[in-house]
């Protein structure tokens, strides 16, 4: 049976509320308080588990979106850890070998399933795409994932992808947090043709500071800073930052922030009604001009 594209749903109870995701907050602030107390081990594998939120949890749809894709498997020995490490993804190729090629890095909470809609939305716009669960998520070798670890599982993928179709110009993609882990795979290898991120934010201190207590002076405390903003002015090929205009969870200053902070050739897209989850759906006319513009690609179906 054809796919049939699942509509991006208006977030319901299973989606964090602005009031949830303060106490969740709030509740990071006192582990970090906690953690100067109790050591610097437990603050980080707290903070750790609370901006990743690693598990198998799928957003709704995700399963039936991934039917039909390839599933893959990348296997390594991890250098940070010393660890033997395998990820999986789902692979979404082209008819046409030459067909430029996408990594496809998600955000925190939803494993890769979950991300299938917007994977298959980038593969209507010509790309072949490849979309990872790091480890902790999903199918992908167990653990508790950190900005290193995943950012090594992302460089794993990208060797992969070299390897399936060398040859083909390669864009890295990254949805919020998984745009972090995109800005510094693009800063850190040679060989990109692009990088892409929607929803995300020059650092995790930057984030915190946009919260009701932001004002508490917990930013030295975050180990985890994620700190795009500091590695986007690295990356030396053209660089399309997208936010939607009602994005409560990541605000749109913060995307405009880290385009700021990118080099020329640049662009920002700013999606009108798009939220954090449904920016890539609502955006999908302004992605398929801006593919055109920036990157030089056809414009696809």
């Amino acid at each position: 049976m054809p796919y049939r594209p699942t509509p991006t749903p208006t977030p319901g109870p299973a989606a964090p509320s602005r009031r949830r995701r303060w106490r969740a907050a709030a509740a990071t602030a006192v582990l970090a308080l906690a953690g100067v107390l109790g050591g610097c081990a437990v603050l980080d594998e707290q903070q750790r588990k609370w901006i990743f939120q690693p598990g198998d949890r799928t957003w709704w749809g995700g399963q039936a979106a991934a039917e039909g894709m390839e599933d893959v498997w990348i296997a390594f020995r991890s250098r940070a850890d010393g660890q033997a490490v395998r990820l999986h993804g789902l692979w979404l190729p082209q008819p046409r070998a030459d067909a430029p090629l996408l990594l496809y890095l998600h955000g925190a909470r939803w494993d890769v399933r979950g991300s299938a809609n917007r994977m298959r939305r980038m593969h209507e716009l010509g790309f072949a795409v490849l979309g990872i669960d790091y480890r902790g998520f999903g199918r992908s070798s167990a653990g508790l994932p950190s900005e290193a670890l995943a950012g090594e599982d992302a460089r794993a993928a990208w060797d992969w992808l070299a390897q399936r179709q060398p040859g083909a110009p390669r864009y890295v993609f990254g949805h919020s947090l998984g745009g972090v882990l995109a800005v510094q795979l693009a800063a850190a290898v040679p060989d990109e043709a692009g990088l892409i991120v929607e929803n995300t934010f020059p650092s995790m201190p930057d984030v915190v500071r946009t919260f009701k207590w932001g004002w508490l002076p917990v930013a030295p405390l975050i180990t985890q800073r994620l700190d795009a903003g500091a590695r986007i002015a690295e990356v030396g090929t053209p660089v399309l930052v997208v936010h939607g205009s009602a994005d409560d969870l990541i605000r749109p200053e913060l995307g405009r922030e880290l385009f700021e902070r990118a080099r020329e050739p640049k662009r920002f897209m700013l999606v009108e009604g798009g939220t954090h989850h449904s920016t890539n759906a609502v955006g999908q006319g302004q992605y398929r001009v801006l593919l055109a513009e920036l990157f030089g690609l056809p414009a696809m179906r």
